[in-house]
């Protein structure tokens, strides 16, 4: 329960009461400052608190936005304000603050106002409402009230909040295709009590359903699977919808619903596999290569807006071309198109299954994905290099996390600390050729599964080590965490396709799949404001360096069947040991809510 206190002359006849306990709240009474202070005091530490001007008119909508939405810790409009727990201590002392005596009844006529200019001034952040169209005031007198009224009749805050249930950015397939009718389901989701976790877990139901009809290998389930995939993302765009409609924000939702996209995809691509081997062709090298070319493109997004998170002085040339680009409407839907996001690629996937092979999806898949990362990094590095700009600590912090060095690259990065200069393209370059010495090696090697693999793969350690030696402050120091995940995913890749027995690649789809999580994982602790996952659990996987060694070894000592148990094995290891601590963490996470705004690549 949430608790309102009214405080300030009554209104007759005011429909404000019953709008707040539609909203939830338990409704109390003070006729002075003072009175209002000591409610705030009697109501428990772990309710949220609405301090509201019973003059208050506006729309419900305004007061639902203002005075439920749990990722802020302190909210307001005119009129209202709230604040959870975390902030309860601020508005405490906002109110210490109001003086009594003589002159001062201007600070309490219009006391929510007082307040919030107070709260602004604490640390604890104030988040005030854009309420757009909508309508929210403190209607002094009769006249006011009678315009005020007629401001808020010539709106209608539902459709506001249907329409402002939908991203203010999204693709084109989502925008067009989906958006138009899915912002209905989610109302009537709302309206049914459906939470935004349940719709997100039907969501991945829906796409496992269809990963196993694609798994059959038959025309029908081919065509099934097509359909049933775009019901899933119908479900996945509901999901956010109705989180926006309804105000159902949190760490967990957020967490899901990013989770549960990677897992869909990925075992869809497990599944089209699986059906094409019952129709006699192996395709798993190319649904392997497809996960590995998607994380590494999601990789090299995450790196760039965490390394550009808080960096000042944005003057790069190539952001002003994309700005004046903006201006003119149909280049956005076409740079957003190009970049293939989920909604294009889901839309392509489904239909290019039901229609054609899964061989001729994969390949889609890739030339796609692998277009859109050359457009996408291309107009990234040209931005770092062209921008003048001052890399944070936080960046750096944030850029060494996402790395993910185990203890053999910390030890090789404590004793070449010092040497190189921060800000230079040393990292980069040492990153590159940790992942290129590697990947070159057992590409064009005849035998791989040699000893001077792992020879090899110390080398790429050393190199790795000294890229991460200093902190990651460089114009192009966002690459090193992409170069590392391509050098490790690939070399998994081509030794189990080089093994050459059946199950050496599905093995490895299914370690990659792990290793993949924990570094989704590791960047959603990071987003959520929560920051990486603890050192002993990176240490206990080893690291991107130690997985690699680790591989070459048994490429090395064991034949190839011995190989192929040795990856299932280790992918059963890890996936237990990340999911475990993630589900641990997500579930007690005290990190704020958060909801993701933009299109998911």
């Amino acid at each position: 329960m949430s608790t309102a206190i009214l405080t300030g002359p009554p209104v007759a006849g005011s429909p404000l009461e019953a709008d707040l306990r539609t909203l939830g709240f338990d409704v109390r009474t003070a006729n002075d400052a003072a009175t209002a202070a000591e409610l705030l005091a009697a109501v428990p530490a772990q309710e949220r608190v609405a301090v509201v001007d019973p003059r208050f008119v506006g729309h419900l909508h305004a007061l639902r936005l203002a005075l439920t939405d749990p990722r802020f810790p302190a909210a307001a409009v005119p009129g209202a304000l709230t604040a959870q727990p975390g902030a309860r201590a601020a508005l405490a002392r906002a109110f210490g603050r109001i003086p009594v005596g003589a002159g001062t009844a201007h600070l309490t006529d219009v006391l929510t106002d007082t307040l919030t200019e107070s709260l602004d001034r604490e640390e604890t952040p104030l988040h005030r409402v854009e309420l757009g169209s909508l309508v929210a005031t403190v209607a002094l007198t009769p006249a006011q009230r009678e315009d005020a009224r007629e401001a808020v009749a010539a709106v209608d805050d539902e459709a506001v909040r249907l329409r402002t249930a939908v991203k203010s950015r999204d693709g084109f397939f989502t925008t067009y295709g989906i958006s138009p009718y899915s912002r209905y389901l989610a109302r009537w989701c709302a309206r049914r009590g459906l939470t935004p976790n349940q719709v997100t877990t039907a969501s991945l139901l829906t796409a496992l359903i269809a990963a196993g009809c694609a798994a059959t290998g038959t025309r029908g389930g081919f065509i099934a699977a097509g359909l049933l995939l775009l019901f899933s993302f119908v479900l996945d765009c509901t999901d956010g919808q109705l989180a926006r409609y309804s105000l159902q924000y949190s760490t967990m939702g957020a967490w899901l619903d990013a989770t549960f996209d990677r897992a869909k995809e990925y075992a869809y691509y497990a599944g089209l596999a699986l059906g094409a081997a019952r129709g006699g062709d192996d395709v798993w090298a190319l649904a392997l290569g497809a996960m590995v070319l998607m994380t590494c493109r999601h990789v090299v997004d995450f790196s760039f807006n965490e390394a550009n998170h808080d960096a000042s002085a944005n003057t790069s040339p190539t952001a002003a071309l994309s700005g004046k680009l903006d201006s003119v409407g149909w280049t956005v839907w076409v740079r957003r198109m190009i970049v293939l996001p989920i909604g294009e690629r889901w839309a392509m996937i489904a239909v290019l299954t039901a229609l054609t092979t899964p061989r001729i999806v994969f390949y889609a898949l890739l030339i796609g994905c692998a277009l859109a990362a050359c457009y996408t990094t291309a107009g990234r590095v040209l931005r770092s290099l062209t921008r003048r700009a001052r890399r944070t600590d936080r960046a750096a912090r944030a850029l060494a996390d996402l790395a993910d060095s185990g203890p053999l690259a910390e030890l090789i990065a404590g004793r070449a600390r010092g040497r190189g200069r921060t800000g230079s393209f040393l990292a980069p370059v040492m990153a590159f050729l940790s992942a290129a010495v590697l990947l070159v090696w057992v590409i064009f090697q005849d035998d791989p599964t040699s000893w001077l693999t792992v020879g090899v793969a110390v080398c790429s350690a050393l190199l790795a080590g000294a890229a991460v030696a200093r902190p990651l402050k460089g114009a192009l120091d966002w690459l090193v965490p992409p170069f590392f995940r391509a050098g490790e995913y690939v070399t998994i890749l081509v030794l189990a396709a080089r093994a050459d027995v059946p199950g050496a690649l599905p093995a490895a789809y299914g370690l990659v799949a792990a290793v993949a999580y924990h570094h989704y994982d590791t960047v959603y602790r990071i987003r959520g404001g929560t920051g990486a996952p603890p050192r002993w659990l990176v240490r206990a996987t080893g690291g991107h360096e130690g997985r690699i060694i680790l591989i070459t070894v048994l490429a090395a000592a064991l034949p190839p069947s011995g190989f192929t148990i040795a990856l299932t094995a280790l992918a059963v290891v890890l996936a237990l040991l990340v999911l475990i601590e993630s589900i641990r963490f997500w579930v007690s996470s005290q990190a704020p809510a958060v909801h993701d705004e933009g299109e998911p690549a």
